[in-house]
């Protein structure tokens, strides 16, 4: 298990946010801390610490009045942190060499895959294509439905009917570098992880997986540790000292890294 930072950026500004909340219509989420400091800093105090993989998501789609403003903000910090984070939201072929070029390791995708509720391979190839499989994560975010947890796309707002299985991990896994999962439904509740999905992602096991959502508590992270048999890595969003949360950000570090 490795600890993977974040920096969620919402109208401009580092936030966490209640996942299953955010809106494109008017921009609103609920929230549950809103920064006073940019995004670069958090890419320098990451930097320093040598914590590399984390992942930047600019949540404001292409359309938004701040887009432009929540754009500039991942730039910077991928300028701040050169090969040392990943970037998501709004990702496509014609914007993703950009965001390589900025500083990203990765670009992050899941909407400009699973368009109209299935897997477009199609656009699949021609990502990778563009990138290459080695810049490529592919972000496997899922909400609970009748039992299954369903793929969501467009900032975790529309289902797809591709459910999260160890068939899906393997058809994907030939295309990308990594996979990013939030389980949206507990995402910024900070009451507990998805016990499901982290245990899916331990069973399979065959390429970097970073799970995020829920995680409150060391013994959310000593759960995470033995379902996803130590090989699923984490992000601590809300739960976290450094956006204010409970759980201090050098002893996080320690307890995955122990």
């Amino acid at each position: 298990m490795e600890f993977r930072p974040c920096i969620d950026i919402h109208n401009g500004c580092v936030k966490q946010i209640v996942g299953g909340s955010l809106k494109d219509q008017g921009d609103l989420a609920r929230e549950n801390f809103v920064s006073a400091q940019d995004a670069a800093f958090y890419a320098r105090l990451y930097r320093a610490y040598g914590i590399k993989n984390g992942h930047i998501i600019m949540l404001n789609p292409v359309s938004s009045p701040y887009y432009e403003k929540t754009k500039q903000q991942a730039l910077a910090a991928l300028k701040a942190y050169p090969g040392g984070m990943q970037i998501g939201g709004g990702i496509t072929p014609e914007n993703a060499p950009e965001y390589l070029d900025a500083g990203a390791s990765h670009v992050i995708v899941t909407s400009y895959v699973f368009k109209d509720g299935r897997i477009q391979y199609d656009r699949l190839d021609e990502l990778v294509r563009t990138v290459g499989r080695t810049s490529l994560v592919l972000d496997l975010s899922v909400r609970k439905q009748d039992g299954r947890y369903l793929i969501v796309t467009d900032r975790w707002q529309k289902y797809t009917d591709v459910e999260l299985t160890k068939q899906t991990l393997d058809a994907l896994a030939a295309y990308c570098d990594e996979f990013l999962v939030h389980a949206v439904d507990v995402e910024g509740r900070a009451d507990g992880i998805e016990e499901d999905v982290a245990r899916l992602l331990g069973d399979w096991g065959v390429m970097p997986v970073t799970y995020a959502g829920g995680v409150h508590s060391y013994e959310d992270l000593r759960l995470l540790k033995e379902l996803g048999k130590d090989r699923v890595h984490v992000t601590v969003g809300s739960a976290l000292d450094l956006f204010g949360g409970p759980m201090r950000f050098e002893e996080v570090l320690a307890f995955v890294q122990g």
